[in-house]
């Protein structure tokens, strides 16, 4: 029984590599083209041998059609076997499609082929190509006969080579005027000088390329809410990235910006107000070339959109001691990813101010004055409102009419807003110069408040006085007619 086994086992590793053979003779079909284009030092036929397509077995006849497995040569370009020479770039992806789109073939299936020629011809590029035969094909980024696997640093689809590929058409004015004259053509020049750019050309393949943040074959309009750079998409996308920690671990930075940034008031300007015109990363960190925001920089990305307020953060004294401290200008105060709403708390030195980060409440402090005065002068604004807001509201209630001053407050908000903005000017004169109308304001609605309310208890006091000298001489009138009808009997 033993001797059959050894046997049988015996015969079993003799027939394997016979098997495995078999198996490499079927993905390698008689390639009667390619042999003949060989011995011809046909250039294509010695790309081809390195090709994706010929290690798996697919003649030439795969894409040129005809009859790869005869000899003759008119036999094997008849027409009539579906030789088709040279496809037309109208045609190119459909002929990629009769493996990489959407049809089941046991090829597809074996090779674990995605339908990526129909997410082409939806994209951006297949509309090119739709409108004028000079539009991409798949072969513009994949190469024709020596196509690479894209996990090959050969393939002009590997993540080092990506950003190079996309620049032979998108740096190239003449050819993009034809399709988007309007389309920037230095998206490449920029990326060089990014952190991206700087990495990827150092030979780095992690570092976001063309299609990390457009996608590959379904690239759709910037404008259009589908596309992966569509504003409200962007933070997701910077994410997929950013927010992974393992795959961000060797270049030590931070992972958790999406996650501050989705509690900012930027974040949910953007993704839950849908607010286009509220910052995502990119606005800060800008697109092609993206840098991290320098320390001398920071005041000047914020001030795009906040520009009063970076113009006296310039003038200020905090421009220079903030430059000499090496401290990056406004997010020392607002954060950078985490940026909450401001509030007039922040400007203390404990109970969440952000004074007390340098400064101390101390006379030796020569700011502490100053701090101190601007934070009075804003409290006495909001305080003095509420306060005429809550005498105008009894007022009403007493039925006097105040509405004139109920109205005056409405301007107290523009007041109130110039004086915080007058807040990063670190001067307290010109915190008090804003809001002096402010202040004139509320103490001109106390004023009348107080004055409607004394009137409603003058009349009240004065209708007393007057029921009282009224019900008197109705009693004495009532005890003269009294004392005439007396008179009259006797």
């Amino acid at each position: 029984m033993k001797k059959i086994i050894i046997f049988l086992v015996f015969l079993a590793v003799i027939a394997l590599p016979n098997v495995s053979n078999a198996r490499t003779q079927e993905k390698k079909p008689v390639d009667k083209c390619l042999s003949c284009h060989t011995d011809i030092g046909s250039d294509e036929a010695a790309s081809y041998m390195s090709d994706v397509h010929f290690k798996a077995g697919v003649t030439c006849a795969g894409c040129h059609g005809g009859n790869a497995s005869v000899e003759d040569q008119d036999a094997a370009m008849n027409p009539k076997k579906g030789y088709i020479g040279v496809p037309k770039p109208s045609a190119i992806p459909q002929m990629c499609g009769k493996c990489h789109g959407l049809a089941r073939t046991t090829f597809r299936n074996e090779y674990h082929l995605d339908d990526v020629v129909d997410q082409f011809m939806s994209s951006v590029h297949g509309r090119a190509l739709n409108q004028s035969s000079d539009g991409p094909t798949c072969i513009s980024c994949h190469g024709i006969h020596n196509i690479a696997d894209v996990s090959s640093v050969k393939s002009p689809a590997y993540p080092t080579n990506v950003p190079k590929t996309c620049a032979k058409c998108h740096s190239n004015p003449d050819y993009m005027k034809k399709f988007n004259p309007g389309l920037p053509v230095d998206q490449y020049e920029k990326y060089l000088t990014s952190v991206h750019g700087e990495r990827n050309e150092a030979g780095d393949p992690k570092p976001a390329t063309c299609v990390s943040c457009h996608s590959n074959h379904l690239i759709r309009p910037v404008k259009d809410p589908r596309s992966p750079v569509y504003p409200t998409n962007i933070p997701e996308t910077c994410a997929r990235c950013h927010s992974n920690k393992a795959y961000m671990a060797e270049y030590h930075i931070p992972t958790d910006q999406y996650e501050n940034y989705k509690q900012s008031v930027h974040g949910i300007a953007l993704l839950q107000n849908s607010d286009l015109s509220a910052p995502a990363c990119n606005s800060c960190h800008g697109n092609h070339g993206a840098v991290p925001p320098g320390v001398s920089s920071v005041a000047s990305v914020c001030g795009t959109c906040h520009q009063a307020n970076a113009d006296l953060f310039d003038k200020s004294v905090h421009r220079a001691a903030f430059a000499k401290a090496k401290l990056p200008g406004c997010v020392v105060c607002h954060s950078n990813h985490l940026v909450k709403p401001p509030f007039d708390a922040m400007i203390a030195f404990d109970g969440g101010g952000v004074c007390g980060k340098c400064h101390k409440n101390m006379t030796s402090d020569p700011a502490a004055g100053a701090i101190i005065a601007i934070r009075w002068t804003l409290d006495s604004l909001t305080r003095g409102r509420k306060d005429a807001e809550a005498l105008l509201s009894r007022a009403e209630q007493l039925g006097m009419d105040v509405s004139d001053a109920v109205y005056s407050l409405k301007d107290v908000n523009q007041s109130l807003v110039e004086a915080r903005v007058q807040v990063h000017s670190f001067a307290a004169t010109s915190v008090e110069s804003a809001a002096a109308p402010g202040l004139k304001i509320v103490a001109g609605a106390q004023k009348s408040a107080l004055a409607a309310v004394d009137e409603y208890y003058f009349r009240r006091h004065g209708l007393g006085v007057a029921t009282l000298i009224i019900t008197l001489l109705a009693v004495l009138l009532f005890l003269k007619i009294r004392q005439i009808e007396r008179r009259n009997k006797g």
